[in-house]
């Protein structure tokens, strides 16, 4: 993967969640969030349960940021460079490596890719960062924005709606019992249904467009692809993620990527609206 296709991905991939609109209430205390006795968010506390015994997943979550070696391990080429010389403007250790590669685990030359997979991410890479859909304004996409912004979970009874910061339409996630559509109508972010096993919310998704990326390597799917993932809350400010790609077209087996997410505790999820003043896709072809 060329460093050059990588600079400009990210750049285009940040720059579309960061033009935010003027945030509102980053700063509101939260009165539902224990508190130590010098009034700080008690982050160790027990996990909160909704009114049917079950977690309740509510409140504004993010990836947690892979060690700083690991994203250089993923961008190193023939010339090595720092996270600063990769682009100056953004700050890789802030980002979990599964939002630059989701096959970050697999060694080089064993990823489960099939041919056509592999063509497609070589294409993207020779695009040098001109075909991301978020530089274009369209949605990041699943597992890909909640990997890259904070996200919002909303739990009601009945289903849990994730506000997606990154340039996405909300995502819902039904619990009440129903089954997936057999044949459904390629969407953004597709259809998703959850159930609980103990502790630990189980949701499984099918019907995706193909129009959105894995990473911001590039790394593709089909519409047949059926993601499942796995949400439990360790405690009131940390929670273990599990997500699993099935899509036989494009990879050989099924594969699973890992990684907490922290609660941000007393602020929101921000208004992402790209195309608003937006100036920048007249440029990527230069």
């Amino acid at each position: 993967m060329e460093n050059t296709f990588v600079r400009k991905a990210l750049l285009a991939v940040v720059l579309a969640y960061t033009t935010c609109a003027q945030a509102q209430w980053l700063n509101h205390p939260d009165p539902r969030i224990p508190r130590t006795r010098d009034g700080k968010p008690n982050l160790m506390a027990p996990t909160p349960r909704a009114s049917n015994g079950k977690p309740d997943l509510s409140g504004v979550w993010q990836a947690y940021a892979s060690e700083p070696g690991e994203m250089l391990r993923l961008l190193q080429g023939p010339a090595p460079r720092s996270v600063n010389q990769i682009d100056p403007g953004i700050d890789l250790q802030t980002f979990s490596k599964y939002f630059l590669n989701v096959l970050a685990d697999f060694k080089p030359g064993e990823e489960p890719m099939r041919p056509e997979a592999a063509a497609l991410l070589k294409q993207r890479g020779q695009s040098q960062g001109r075909d991301v859909p978020t530089s274009h304004c369209l949605p990041g996409g699943v597992p890909f924005s909640t990997l890259v912004a904070p996200f919002k979970m909303i739990q009601a009874p009945m289903e849990i709606v994730m506000i997606l910061e990154d340039t996405n339409p909300p995502r819902q996630i039904y619990t009440d019992g129903r089954k997936l559509p057999a044949n459904p109508e390629p969407m953004w972010m597709g259809y998703s249904t959850g159930k609980w096993d103990g502790d630990t919310l189980v949701v499984e998704s099918v019907g995706f467009n193909d129009r959105t990326w894995l990473d911001a390597f590039g790394h593709p799917h089909s519409e047949s692809m059926h993601i499942t993932e796995r949400f439990r809350r360790a405690n009131f400010g940390h929670m273990d993620i599990e997500v699993t790609i099935d899509d036989p077209k494009m990879y050989t087996r099924p594969f699973t990527v890992k990684f907490p997410a922290r609660l941000l505790p007393d602020t929101d999820a921000l208004e992402s609206v790209c195309a608003e003043n937006e100036r920048d896709r007249s440029h990527l072809d230069k």
